[in-house]
């Protein structure tokens, strides 16, 4: 009898590299290094919260939740965008409850892309959104926004729709750039998404983080977008529960339900206990963001006046976790070799973010710092990076 052939990946996932967070990740546990790579905090939010989940699991809510989420998290969704945006939505049929915003990410590709549509996407990715795109079908448009600005370059994004083009991923607070889109530039994007009938998918897990001087608009408040914004975003960054992955999706019933029936078939649901304790943080922890975002401002200005000193000026990021350095001058001949690399040269783990771009000029150099660490780790990684030759 002849050995049984193996079965391939399927073609959709084929050209596909496993998550480079992944990767480095893995990189630092094998290593001993400093994670300044993988954005996940080293101190969980607050304590009610936990409290409120640990009540959950001892009082009964362990089975299967509901498929759109339990009520009280739709509602509190709705209570969040409304307190904080003005924006009114109909829990019931506006919101529905994801496996963080990951989920909500595929679950809008598969939920809404044809094969052969077009996705406008900002560049650098982050790196679900190449494999989703993927996985439906669909055909990415890239825009990319360059170093050392990162700004959105309109002309570009105008340049990127053809007749085939059905919608615009969007995502700012941008990860991995720290871009905050301003007003202007989210209404160059309205306009040309209304021009051309576009559908925007716009992912603001960050939208809370966001440091003095910028300002986060939601691109559904502003004129004719209400009607053609699925909005995604998640408890994990707002309130330090990375591991909960919940999330959620709002908009026009219509394109919330495409995500639902998507989502069916990916989890039907999760997380039973954590969704009311996430209830309760939108509802009874309204400023735990805020603090947050204060004190990861100074861990910000921590790391960067680090990175600078040890000849790795960074771009100062607006928001998120992230900021970003370009390594060219250092005679590497990639971010890939520099991130590779520097676990022996320095004990720290970074991203490249050259796999984040199609561009892959534009991207070549550039590797993400996460400072959403504790200011004591930030410390100990600069102070590893100080005493090390990061020359190639």
């Amino acid at each position: 009898m002849s050995a049984k052939r193996p079965r391939p990946v399927a073609s959709r996932l084929r050209g596909t590299p496993p998550t480079i967070f992944t990767q480095m990740s893995a990189l630092a546990l094998r290593t001993g290094a400093i994670n300044l790579g993988q954005g996940f905090p080293d101190v969980d939010g607050p304590p009610s919260v936990i409290a409120a989940a640990e009540e959950a699991l001892r009082t009964g809510r362990n089975q299967y939740a509901p498929g759109p989420g339990v009520p009280a998290l739709r509602r509190a969704v709705a209570a969040h965008q409304i307190r904080h945006y003005g924006i009114e939505l109909d829990p019931d049929s506006q919101v529905v409850i994801t496996t963080g915003c990951t989920e909500g990410i595929a679950a809008a590709m598969l939920g809404l892309v044809e094969p052969g549509d077009e996705v406008v996407v900002l560049e650098p990715y982050y790196d679900s959104y190449v494999a989703t795109i993927e996985m439906a079908g669909g055909v990415r448009r890239p825009v990319t926004l360059r170093a050392p600005d990162f700004r959105l370059d309109v002309d570009a994004l105008r340049a990127a729709v053809s007749p085939r083009s059905r919608f615009v991923l969007l995502n700012s607070p941008h990860n991995p750039t720290g871009t905050v889109l301003t007003e202007d530039e989210l209404r160059a994007v309205a306009d040309v998404a209304i021009e051309h009938d576009l559908v925007v998918i716009t992912d603001e897990v960050y939208e809370h983080l966001v440091f003095t001087g910028s300002t986060h608009v939601p691109i559904s408040t502003l004129p004719g977008m209400l009607e053609r914004t699925l909005t995604l975003s998640s408890v994990g960054k707002s309130y330090s529960f990375t591991g909960w992955k919940v999330g959620w999706a709002t908009g026009p019933a219509d394109l919330v339900g495409a995500v639902l029936a998507a989502k069916q078939w990916l989890t039907f649901t999760s997380g039973a206990p954590l969704q009311p304790a996430v209830a309760l943080a939108l509802d009874e922890e309204p400023d735990f963001p805020a603090q947050l975002a204060a004190s990861l401002e100074q861990r910000r200005d921590l790391l960067c006046a680090g990175l600078a000193e040890a000849g790795l000026a960074p771009r100062v990021p607006q928001g998120t976790y992230f900021a970003t350095t370009n390594v060219s001058h250092l005679g590497w001949a990639d971010g890939m070799a520099f991130c590779r690399a520097l676990p022996e040269r320095a004990g720290v783990v970074a991203i490249p973010t050259q796999g984040l771009h199609d561009d892959q000029d534009a991207g070549r150099h550039l590797v993400r710092w996460a400072f959403c660490k504790e200011p004591d780790v930030i410390s100990a990684a600069l102070r590893r990076l100080a005493g090390a030759d990061l020359s190639a």
